[in-house]
């Protein structure tokens, strides 16, 4: 039943996913500017007929209802197309790039539950102490800071001025490394070699905190929020009764039943993780999907743009789906 109600789940999101093609395929005709003008704008000798000819090629002499329809038929076919600029299939170039900003999205997203859960628990656990105080203030700060700032911040301090950190990229350029998977950490670890794991983690630090702080922030005030009304329920006040140990109350009957809208929270973070990251991509020179997709929208370049939208539409359904099946397991009453 289960499996049934999964895959249903994941039927729905074939409609959704073709609306979000639509969509980003209308306002990507809409931005101003001319991909041919602004790839041959800077070039000498260039003449109207080649720039007719190049339209025709990417079929933007076509009308508006006739490319979209182009384009329909080609993601049902399983092609997002050519990139204008970079003249390579777009699937090819997002997965060149993708596992540059999942591993990003791995490390800011343990780095964010590492720090908010603890602190979640032990802010309801103490209330109004200083601890729950402070905590509370370091969330909120979390929360108000932008991403940008906190890296250069976060730049200028560990890079610059103790110089402990790396300030861009994935690994130092003379350390050997044999890709494997494409992410660094697991290749390394794969491959045995200790140089590329030690470099590519240094090089992971500062983004991943950067892109993590908000996460960290928005979790534990959550989680703390939830426990906190929780930790007041008749059925926990029945198990101290009974003499459980506190630990295994507040862990057992409190911290399981606060994840639910905790889960709600991180499931959505995790999208925002992989979708949202163009900033810090941008800052640090991460070379992931986000920093491609700036790169593709100052270029106009449709193709690359249309399909990175739509893998980050995807990450955001699946990530939900994900949550919605979690549901099930933290709480047996709750159904998909």
């Amino acid at each position: 039943m289960r499996a049934a109600k999964v895959l249903e789940r994941v039927l729905i999101t074939i409609p959704i996913m073709l609306g979000v093609a639509v969509m980003v395929f209308i306002f990507m005709r809409l931005t101003p500017g001319d991909p041919v003008d602004i790839m041959m704008g800077e070039m000498v000798g260039i003449s109207d007929a080649e720039m007719e000819a190049m339209r025709r090629e990417f079929n933007l002499d076509k009308p508006i209802h006739v490319q979209l329809w182009l384009f329909l038929t080609d993601v049902l076919r399983g092609d997002l197309g050519t990139s204008f600029v970079k003249r390579v299939p777009v699937a090819e170039l997002i997965l060149a790039h993708l596992p540059a900003t999942i591993e990003l999205a791995v490390g800011a997203l343990f780095f964010g539950l590492a720090i908010s859960i603890p602190i979640g628990i032990l802010s309801a656990v103490k209330q109004y102490s200083i601890l729950d105080r402070a905590s509370m203030a370091g969330a909120f700060l979390g929360v108000s800071m932008p991403s940008f700032w906190l890296g250069l911040i976060l730049i200028l301090f560990f890079s610059v001025k103790l110089g402990v950190l790396p300030v861009q990229g994935r690994i130092d350029h003379d350390v050997g490394l044999q890709e494997v998977t494409g992410f660094y950490v697991l290749d390394s670890i794969l491959t045995g070699n200790r140089a590329a794991l030690v470099s590519a983690l240094r090089h992971l630090v500062l983004p991943s905190v950067t892109l993590g702080a908000t996460l960290a922030a928005i979790v534990a005030r959550v989680l703390r929020s939830s426990l906190v009304e929780i930790l007041r329920a008749d059925y926990i006040t029945l198990a101290r009764a009974k003499g459980q140990v506190e630990f295994l109350v507040i862990m057992k009957h409190g911290v399981r039943n606060a994840l639910i809208p905790t889960v709600t929270v991180v499931g959505l973070q995790v999208g925002a993780l992989l979708g949202g990251n163009m900033v810090v991509e941008t800052v640090f020179g991460w070379p992931g999907l986000g920093r491609l997709v700036v790169s593709a929208i100052f270029n106009r370049d449709f193709p690359l743009v249309q399909g990175a939208v739509m893998t980050y539409a995807f990450t955001y359904v699946i990530a939900n789906l994900l949550v919605d099946v979690l549901y099930t397991y933290l709480n047996p009453k709750i159904t998909l």
